[in-house]
C-alpha cells in the first residue's frame, strides 16, 4: 500500500456531496425551468374528431347560443302562465304537438295548451310546461291541481352559454366534454398547438430490448417503455429514439440527430458524473443549466440542459427515480414548451397509514396508494423496485425539511393521473 494514500472516512449517508457542495431545492429547480423556457410548437386547426388530447392554442367563443332558443325540459303540455286562473286548471288542447326539431309552427292561443317533448322549442304563447304525470287528457283538454310555477320545467335560450361567450381557455388540454361544448355552441373545428415531440433515448451498455436473450450483466430496457407510454398519455407525440452504449461519440451523434426530430429530449442513465456518465458531461460541455444536484429523492442524478436549441432532462438510469424525475420536473416544462402553460399537480392531504422519519435536505417521494381512505406506501424505497410503480397509483411528497410522519398524520399524496 502507498505510505501516504489512505482511504476516505465512511459516512453514514452514501448520498452526501463533498464539503462546500449544496443541493438545488426542488422549487428552485422549477423555478428556473418556469423563467427558461417557453412554448415551442406551431399552431393549426383541426375538426373537432381530430381535437382530442390537443392543446388550444386561443380562447375559444361560442358561435351560437346553447340552447339556441327557449325550450321544454320534460314531455308534457304548454301554455301561458298568465292565463291560468285560481284553483284546478281545465285548459284546451290545441292540434298538433311540438318536438324536438320539428317546431309546432304557428301560435297557442292565450288559454290554450299544446302537447309538447322534451327539447322542443317553445312556440309563441308558450311560457310554462307541466309535466305530463301531473295531468290527465283527453284528445280536447287537460286537467290538473294548481300550484304550477311559472316557466317550470323550461329552459331559457343561453341559459348555458350565449353566443360570444367565452367557452374554452387557450392553454387547456381538449377533452371529450370540451369537445361536445364547441360542437353545441355552433363549432365545427378548433385552433391548436401541433403536438409536442418528446423522443427518449436510453443510454448504457448494460441494456437490452425487452424480450430478447439477455447475457449475464445485462438488464432489459424497461425505462423506454415506460417513459413512451408516460408521454403518449399525456398527450404529447412520444419519439423513440432508441438506446445508445456507453460511447461518447456514439450519443453525440444520436443527440445531434434527435435534436432534429424532437422538441425536447428525455434521457435515462448517464445523468451523474461517474466515468461513463456521458450525458451529464456532454451536456456541460455544451453549455447546461448544470442543476444535476437538485435535493430530492429517488432522483439526485438529474441533468437539465440545452442540445442544439433542444432541451434536454437527463434522467436516472433508475426507473422509479427515472419516473419521478419525468413527473415532478420533466412534465410541467413540457406542458410550457406545448402551450399548456406550466400547472401544479393536484395533491391531496389524506390521514398515512404507515410510519416514517425524514432528515432534513431532500425532499422525498413515496410510491403509494390509497385504501380505505388512508395512503399506503409500497414497503420499499429503492429505486430499482419497478414493481412497486405498478403497485401505486400516485406519489406521497414528503417536504425538504425533517419531518416524522406517525400513522394518522396527514400527507400530501399525488395521484399519477394529476400529472396527465
Amino acid at each position: 500500500m502507498h505510505a501516504t494514500l489512505k482511504p476516505p472516512p465512511l459516512r453514514d449517508d452514501c448520498f452526501a456531496l463533498p464539503a462546500g457542495v449544496d443541493w438545488t431545492p426542488v422549487d428552485v429547480a422549477l423555478d428556473g425551468l418556469r423563467q427558461r423556457l417557453h412554448c415551442v410548437v406551431a399552431e393549426e386547426t383541426l375538426a373537432l374528431s381530430a381535437a382530442l388530447g390537443r392543446i388550444l392554442a386561443k380562447d375559444v367563443v361560442a358561435a351560437r347560443a346553447n340552447p339556441p332558443e327557449p325550450n321544454a325540459a320534460v314531455d308534457g303540455y304548454g301554455f301561458a302562465f298568465a292565463a291560468l286562473g285560481a284553483g284546478d286548471q281545465t285548459l284546451p288542447l290545441v292540434e298538433g304537438r311540438a318536438a324536438a326539431g320539428v317546431p309546432l309552427g304557428h301560435p297557442v292561443p292565450y288559454g290554450s295548451a299544446v302537447r309538447i317533448l322534451t327539447g322542443a322549442a317553445l312556440p309563441e304563447g308558450v311560457d310554462t310546461v307541466i309535466l305530463e304525470e301531473d295531468v290527465n287528457a283527453s284528445p280536447e283538454a287537460i286537467a290538473f291541481r294548481e300550484g304550477v310555477k311559472p316557466y317550470a320545467n323550461t329552459r331559457k335560450a343561453g341559459e348555458d352559454k350565449a353566443a360570444g361567450d367565452a367557452i374554452l381557455r387557450a392553454g387547456q388540454r381538449l377533452g371529450a366534454a370540451d369537445l361536445a361544448l364547441a360542437a353545441a355552441t355552433g363549432l365545427g373545428a378548433l385552433p391548436v398547438f401541433e403536438r409536442l415531440r418528446v423522443g427518449v433515448l436510453s443510454t448504457g451498455d448494460e441494456l437490452v430490448e425487452p424480450g430478447e436473450a439477455a447475457r449475464a450483466g445485462q438488464i432489459y430496457d424497461a425505462n423506454r417503455v415506460m417513459l413512451l407510454a408516460l408521454l403518449s398519455d399525456m398527450g404529447f407525440a412520444p419519439v423513440d429514439l432508441g438506446r445508445v452504449g456507453d460511447a461518447r461519440e456514439a450519443l453525440r451523434a444520436r443527440l445531434d440527430a434527435a435534436a432534429m426530430e424532437a422538441d425536447v429530449i428525455l434521457t435515462s442513465g448517464g445523468a451523474s458524473n461517474g466515468d461513463e456518465d456521458h450525458v451529464s458531461a456532454l451536456l456541460r460541455e455544451a453549455g447546461a443549466m448544470q442543476e444535476w444536484r437538485i435535493a430530492v429523492k429517488p432522483g439526485r442524478p438529474l441533468a437539465l440542459g440545452m442540445w442544439q436549441g433542444t432541451p434536454v432532462f437527463g434522467l436516472p438510469g433508475n426507473p422509479v427515480a427515472a419516473l419521478v424525475c419525468t413527473l415532478v420536473f420533466a412534465r410541467p416544462a413540457m406542458g410550457v414548451l406545448a402551450g399548456r402553460g406550466w400547472s401544479a399537480p393536484q395533491g391531496y392531504a389524506l390521514p398515512a397509514a404507515f410510519e416514517k422519519r425524514k432528515k432534513a435536505g431532500r425532499r422525498e417521494y413515496l410510491r403509494a396508494r390509497v385504501r380505505e381512505g388512508q395512503v399506503e406506501v409500497f414497503a420499499s424505497e429503492g429505486s430499482g423496485r419497478i414493481s412497486g410503480l405498478s403497485w401505486a397509483e400516485g406519489l406521497v411528497e414528503l417536504p425538504d425539511g425533517a419531518v416524522d410522519v406517525a400513522r394518522g398524520d396527514r400527507v400530501r399524496f399525488v395521484p399519477y393521473g394529476s400529472f396527465l
